[in-house]
């Protein structure tokens, strides 16, 4: 591990036990995880929303995980109070990932941050205020007369977690060496504005 990131890593750790601290897990809470599976079967979608309890603008960091626990992709968005932003699982975190390698299915790890540093390997503080919500595929049961093969869409929140210091560094100095030495790959499209509701498997 380089110097840049040694420095980060106890930075990072100072942040997340601050959050562990003082945001007991909620609702809006600062870290938030939940999966997407079938992606070779159609795309997932993440819905993103600010609830306003910081009143300001925050940034929504996400780490893209393959099952092997391989981080694949990192990005950030910024989310305005009551503003709403989407993200594609098919063309947004896993069209460029790392390895090259688009995996079946995803871990999806979202941090709020205050907006001082929308950077996903050099995030600001942990803040509350990040609602989010996000759909996956499931093969449904056969019945008679039903295809073998038929999917359904559903769509969760997000399940508010535990932000521990080794987890927030882990996510964070993962991304720092995709950004650094990963020739482009493993940046993920970040967010568009607007959301993407559930739809047919394609």
């Amino acid at each position: 591990m380089n110097q840049r990131l040694i420095a980060f890593s106890a930075t990072a750790l100072l942040f997340a036990a601050a959050a562990f601290a003082q945001n007991p897990i909620t609702a809006d809470s600062p870290f938030q995880v939940r999966y997407a599976a079938n992606l070779n079967i159609g795309d997932s979608v993440v819905d993103i929303t600010n609830t306003g309890a910081t009143g300001n603008s925050i940034c929504v960091n996400v780490y893209t995980f393959a099952p092997d626990e391989q981080e694949i992709s990192c990005c950030t968005c910024k989310v305005t109070p009551d503003g709403l932003a989407s993200l594609s699982v098919k063309n947004s975190l896993t069209n460029n990932t790392l390895t090259g390698v688009v995996p079946p299915a995803v871990v999806i790890k979202l941090i709020a941050t205050n907006s001082g540093s929308c950077n996903a390997a050099a995030p600001g503080e942990p803040v509350i205020g990040m609602a989010a919500w996000g759909t996956t595929i499931h093969a449904l049961p056969v019945t008679p007369g039903s295809p073998a093969t038929t999917y359904g869409v559903t769509e969760t929140a997000f399940t508010p977690s535990t932000l521990s210091p080794a987890e927030f560094v882990r996510a964070t100095s993962l991304c720092g060496f995709i950004q650094t030495d990963g020739s482009g790959f493993g940046i993920c499209g970040g967010c568009a504005t607007g959301g993407l509701g559930a739809a047919s498997a394609q």
